[in-house]
């Protein structure tokens, strides 16, 4: 204990630093746990598809959207999303919307923004594409 008490004692700025980073990554865990947006996997998105009737928004640019996407996906566009522009999903509101990019790092802003606009379930799929194509699942092409 007195190691402890003497580290911080000489080194106060990283003392803050490694207190600040543990704050951070309780609050995130605290985040992810009670929040409304629940991460899932490739596995469990199928899963949603087939028993649940989820629908999958691709955020992804339309280029790459039409390159390879997971079969019965929406396109979304990133630009109307940000502006809570989301008719293309009105009808689907009561529906679990699974919302899916290029690595599951953009999808969190939109899908706060569909749960202030009232969808009742939104999911992001963990690792995004990404994860799709590492687990060996298929892609669909063309429009």
């Amino acid at each position: 204990m007195e190691q402890y008490i003497e580290f911080i004692g000489n080194h106060p700025i990283l003392s803050i630093i490694w207190l600040v980073i543990v704050f951070m990554l309780i609050t995130g865990w605290f985040k992810s746990k009670f929040s409304a947006i629940k991460q899932i996997n490739p596995q469990q998105l199928t899963l949603m598809v087939n028993r649940e009737s989820a629908v999958i928004a691709d955020i992804r640019p339309l280029k790459d959207f039409n390159t390879g996407r997971i079969a019965n996906s929406v396109h979304l566009s990133v630009e109307k999303a940000k502006q809570s522009d989301f008719a293309e999903l009105e009808k689907h509101k009561n529906n679990p919307i699974i919302l899916v990019c290029a690595t599951g790092m953009t999808a969190s802003g939109i899908a706060n923004n569909l749960a202030k606009a009232g969808f009742e379930s939104v999911f992001i799929l963990s690792g995004g594409m990404q994860s799709w194509q590492t687990a060996g699942l298929p892609l669909v092409s063309g429009r």
